[in-house]
């Protein structure tokens, strides 16, 4: 499981020129899933993201997790993409990435589980979206698990 985060001011998320998913000062994340991704993954993660001290305290100095800020969010986007293999040649594989169905479901799973801590927001798993954000910062981070496979 992999998962990108941005520190945003806002961001939003359109389908088909409708904004189905939109938050203020919070965070942006990207997720994606791979073969062996379980609940185990994903109750690592939200733990993860939740508590992430990316934010400033009063000092200036990234001291705070999303839920010690008032009035944050998380804007959560599916990202396959994000288990892109370049190695080879210049078209990026993404065998690597794990089938929609499967994914689908995860990420179901993903947004519950940070929607007991926090109001998420989403986009629509599958679609062509647009996203646009004002990055805050910029701060931006990787976050990866690993499987009990170790993959």
């Amino acid at each position: 499981m992999k998962v990108l985060i941005q520190r945003v001011l806002s961001s939003s998320v359109t389908v088909e020129d409708k904004i189905v998913g939109k938050i203020d000062k919070g965070l942006l994340i990207f997720v994606g899933f791979t073969e062996g991704d379980s609940e185990k993954e994903i109750n690592y993660m939200v733990d993860k993201i939740i508590n992430l001290r990316i934010f400033d305290d009063e000092n200036g100095v990234m001291n705070k997790s999303v839920l010690e800020v008032e009035n944050t969010s998380i804007l959560s986007i599916s990202q396959f993409t994000l288990y892109a293999d370049t190695k080879k040649g210049n078209r990026p594989s993404y065998r690597n990435a794990l089938n929609g169905t499967d994914a689908s479901k995860l990420y179901d799973l993903f947004n519950i589980e940070l929607a007991k801590y926090i109001t998420v927001a989403t986009g629509i798993f599958g679609a062509d979206m647009k996203i646009n954000l004002i990055n805050n910062g910029p701060v931006t981070i990787w976050l990866e698990k690993e499987d009990q496979n170790g993959k």
